[in-house]
């Protein structure tokens, strides 16, 4: 089986593992992490040598601005800072790499995804890992579904989910790619700024740290323009909502201790919140407003028995996929049993790829209305199902933490 890294979940992919407090909620730092399927490395302009803004602009001379709390947690981890801004960032030094909570770093820099660099972007953080990985004697775990065609979502996209949206970011392998979905912020009604994907799509696990230069393109290739129709696509075709920089994003202790790129321990913690910030300023708009819609969380959703059906969406990448439009799998859940103290997994039949992890699992809420309620972390090899986590204490921990952080701002 395997996890399904940024995008949504699917195939190969790597797992969440171990357990933590409620709230073990780790600041995310650039980005990618678990189960979507990331989209490939574009390293021809990853340099750094747009002009960039940070929160707060561009210092007007080519080179990243970086806030003085980002400056101070570089040098605690001896990163010389002149060196970062002209393209160290690309350098991805085990002894170096930011991993722990606090070690959140993604100055904005403007105009580094172009629309060629996230054409381009098509790595795939997932890793195959067999079926037999899936202990099914523990806990509960229904038959293997049978595979669901992922239908195409039509055009435009925004008409249909526009909360759904594409996740892009730099790892040790290339740009890769995952999928998010747009969700309500307690703190801001109406005015959210706050993205939920996998973990895995944001952080590299156990042996690695922060992904960087994360953003999210709400209604990616909204037109849903084939890969060669896109070559000559303006920005504003490409990304309609803008580009949004992950300015601080969390996901759970356990994917950060002991996630992989293979096998599915771990899985059922594969869930992460990002807060973030348009890349050329703002005109007042929240991410909610610009997008006309965020999708409430729901944790507390019945009991596999009592949901008819759970909705995934996602950008799939890996083949027969490119990565470049939006798919839908709608399927009655089952239930999928990892480890004996892990909590049970939903899992549906579709045939999305790597790419589609972190994309959101949609399914009626408990006042009736459409609520997301999972998102796509692992899947066997074959793409015939993917699984997701159901949330509970640990991911409402993370996304009341994000939340509150950003209350007063």
């Amino acid at each position: 089986m395997r996890l399904i890294r940024p995008l949504f979940t699917v195939r190969s992919g790597r797992s969440v593992r171990g357990r933590t407090s409620p709230v073990a909620a780790v600041a995310l730092g650039a980005a990618l992490v678990l189960t979507a399927t990331a989209c490939g490395p574009s390293e021809d302009n990853a340099g750094g040598d747009s002009s960039s803004s940070q929160p707060g602009g561009s210092d007007g001379d080519d080179k990243i601005r970086i806030p003085d709390a980002w400056k101070n947690k570089l040098k605690e981890n001896g990163i010389d800072l002149d060196e970062w801004k002209n393209g160290a960032w690309k350098n991805w030094n085990k002894d170096d790499w930011l991993r722990e909570a606090n070690d959140f770093v993604n100055p904005i820099i403007k105009d580094l995804w172009d629309p060629e660099r996230m054409r381009d972007a098509d790595k795939n953080p997932d890793r195959g890992v067999d079926d037999s990985d899936i202990s099914g004697d523990q806990g509960v775990t229904d038959p293997t579904p049978k595979p669901v065609a992922a239908a195409a979502v039509k055009t435009p996209y925004h008409d249909q989910v526009a909360e759904s949206g594409k996740l892009f970011f730099d790892s040790p392998e290339g740009s890769m790619v995952c999928s998010a979905t747009v969700v309500k912020d307690p703190a801001h009604p109406g005015k959210s700024n706050m993205v939920w994907t996998a973990g895995h799509c944001v952080h590299a696990g156990a042996k690695g740290g922060w992904y960087r230069n994360m953003i999210f393109v709400p209604s990616y290739n909204d037109s849903g323009k084939s890969a060669q129709e896109l070559q000559n696509a303006p920005k504003e075709e490409v990304a309609p909502y803008g580009v949004w920089w992950g300015d601080w994003a969390q996901t759970s202790d356990q994917w950060i201790e002991q996630g992989g790129p293979t096998g599915g321990k771990g899985a059922p913690y594969d869930f992460a919140v990002i807060h973030v910030k348009p890349e050329k300023g703002s005109d007042g708009k929240s991410l909610e407003e610009t997008v006309g819609s965020a999708l409430p969380v729901d944790f507390n959703a019945p009991a596999v028995p009592s949901i008819g059906t759970m909705t995934a969406t996602g950008y799939p990448a890996a083949p027969p996929f490119d990565g470049q439009k939006l798919f839908q799998c709608a399927d009655k859940p089952g239930r999928l049993s990892l480890t004996r103290t892990d909590p049970t997994m939903y899992r549906v039949g579709c045939t999305m790829t790597g790419g589609s992890s972190g994309g959101g699992w949609v399914a009626e809420g408990q006042d009736g209305k459409p609520a997301l309620v999972s998102n796509t972390s692992i899947g066997p090899v074959t793409a015939g199902w993917l699984a997701g986590p159901r949330l509970g204490k640990e991911a409402k921990g993370i996304y009341s933490a994000v939340s509150k952080k950003f209350a007063d701002r």
